[in-house]
């Protein structure tokens, strides 16, 4: 195992790690940051031989890591969070770069951090299933062998940490596929990998949109974990198929947030606010459809617009604690500029924003004013559809039949949440609603202890939590005599 405990790294060069080296392509690419419109700087575009020696590589590690003591593995991920915090303000400086304010990026270095530190504490113990007097039958969950992360770019560290800590913890080996938008962080979480894990163990590739497909394919890869949009979701699905790996997949919310008509708006109208626009909107469960009693649909709005005007957004070299983001990357910016498009095309009432920033001339990068759609009907596009940027639709409800029914109405079924000081009534209305994940009184509180994932399209399987781990493992009963 490595013996150096010189964390610090050089974040100015970014390579391919392939059994703890550093390996550079003949071909490279550049992702851009999206306050300031400035390349960031140039990674590897991989190849199939890329791809083979990294597979390769993570095969062949496997039985001695699979065969290390579990508090072994245990101790090189708690080395592996502590070297993050020795490089913490320059991860910080790298993510911003890559699409949030410094506070924002901040934030998810830290989440990061303590992810990787409480997922050390999960085992996975044998369960005993059936004993008589013949046999005791054990359940035991053993490694999969070579994983895949495919790591989206809202949370290109978290969401990648999420994965690798639970495989590498099981016994797995990892390969971390960083997306094209936000490849330089997940490379350089690799490099500092490579300074603690044994080779194989931790690797990353970074490339164009082929890159996904070449690892989906190979046949030496057991799992993919996969964190993105539905239709690629079911690309992926398809590509697993015919080596029958197993995936988990993490996909699109739709997310719907019910409020009753006894809260008080002073305490929950920030909550709420927040849980819609963190992360510009750009959060599988962010809360995307707002559903406010009748009662005081008006005042919570009034409310609500006089919150979001506060928010502060802002980009990567913002010092004025702008938490708020621009939308990532081009490819989005366009899909949201089309949803911005219909307010005026399907004559949606704008009880704030609206405007497209950066045509505007206010800022340069991929920015919207936050906007809030005043009472849509259901059939509108912006409740049907998650637009995954900062643009929110606020419905009326009157009844609690009614309006259960139209929060299930979606094929979408990640996170919900339901907001009442009247807590029977609200775990009443929570418990019939179709969501893996389900809050009263408050939205996105994750947990590294809390598996998530979704109903119907938004998901197959759990991250996080020992259901997560458990999705790492193979499932096997064991039966022994007795003497």
């Amino acid at each position: 195992m490595a013996s150096t405990t010189n964390y610090k790294l050089d974040f100015t060069t970014f390579y391919n790690v392939i059994n703890n080296e550093l390996k550079s392509t003949p071909t490279t690419r550049t992702a851009t940051n999206p306050s300031t419109l400035a390349p960031l700087p140039a990674v590897p575009v991989s190849t199939q031989a890329d791809v083979d020696a990294a597979v390769s590589a993570a095969k062949a590690a496997f039985p001695a890591w699979s065969a290390t003591p579990v508090e072994e593995r245990v101790a090189l991920l708690n080395k592996f969070a502590d070297a993050i915090q020795e490089n913490f303000n320059e991860f910080v400086g790298l993510l911003a770069a890559e699409g949030k304010p410094p506070s924002a990026a901040g934030w998810e270095l830290q989440f990061t951090i303590t992810h990787l530190k409480r997922t050390t504490s999960l085992r996975l113990e044998e369960e005993v299933v059936e004993e008589n007097d013949e046999k005791i039958v054990k359940v035991r969950y053993t490694p999969l062998g070579v994983g895949v992360g495919i790591v989206p770019w809202n949370f290109p560290v978290l969401l990648g940490a999420g994965k690798l800590g639970p495989a590498l913890l099981a016994g797995n080996t990892f390969i971390w596929k960083p997306s094209p938008y936000t490849p330089n962080t997940g490379l350089k979480l690799a490099e500092l990998g490579a300074k603690i894990f044994p080779p194989g163990v931790f690797q990353a590739l970074s490339g164009e949109e082929n890159l996904g497909p070449m690892l989906t394919a190979h046949p030496d890869v057991r799992k993919i974990s996969f964190t993105g949009s539905t239709p690629t979701g079911k690309r992926v699905m398809a590509a697993c198929a015919p080596t029958l790996k197993r995936l988990t997949l993490e996909l699109g919310g739709n997310d719907a947030a019910i409020v009753c008509d006894d809260v008080d708006l002073d305490k929950v109208v920030p909550k709420v606010a927040l849980s819609a626009f963190n992360n510009g909107g750009q959060v599988c469960m962010d809360i995307k459809r707002l559903l406010v009693h009748e009662k005081i649909y008006d005042a919570f709005l009034a409310k609500l617009v006089e919150t979001v005007k506060t928010f502060k957004w802002g980009g990567s070299d913002d010092t004025e604690g702008a938490f708020f983001p621009p939308v990532q990357n081009k490819m989005q910016f366009d899909k949201v500029k089309d949803m911005f498009a219909q307010i005026e095309k399907q004559g949606w009432k704008a009880a704030t924003g609206g405007a497209v920033e950066a045509e505007a001339g206010e800022k340069k990068g991929y920015y919207f004013q936050p906007t809030i759609i005043d009472n849509p009907s259901d059939e509108s596009r912006i409740v049907q559809e998650e637009p995954f940027g900062p643009i929110l639709p606020v419905q009326k409800w009157s009844g609690e039949e009614e309006v259960i029914k139209r929060a299930n109405n979606s094929d979408m079924g990640l996170g919900a949440s339901v907001w009442s000081n009247d807590l029977e009534r609200a775990e009443r209305i929570a418990r019939r609603l179709e969501a893996g994940s389900v809050w009263i009184n408050n939205h996105l509180d994750l947990s590294p202890m809390v598996p998530f994932g979704g109903y119907k399209s938004s998901g197959i399987g759990s991250d996080w939590g020992i259901i997560g781990l458990k999705g790492w493992c193979n499932v096997q009963s064991l039966s022994v005599p007795k003497a």
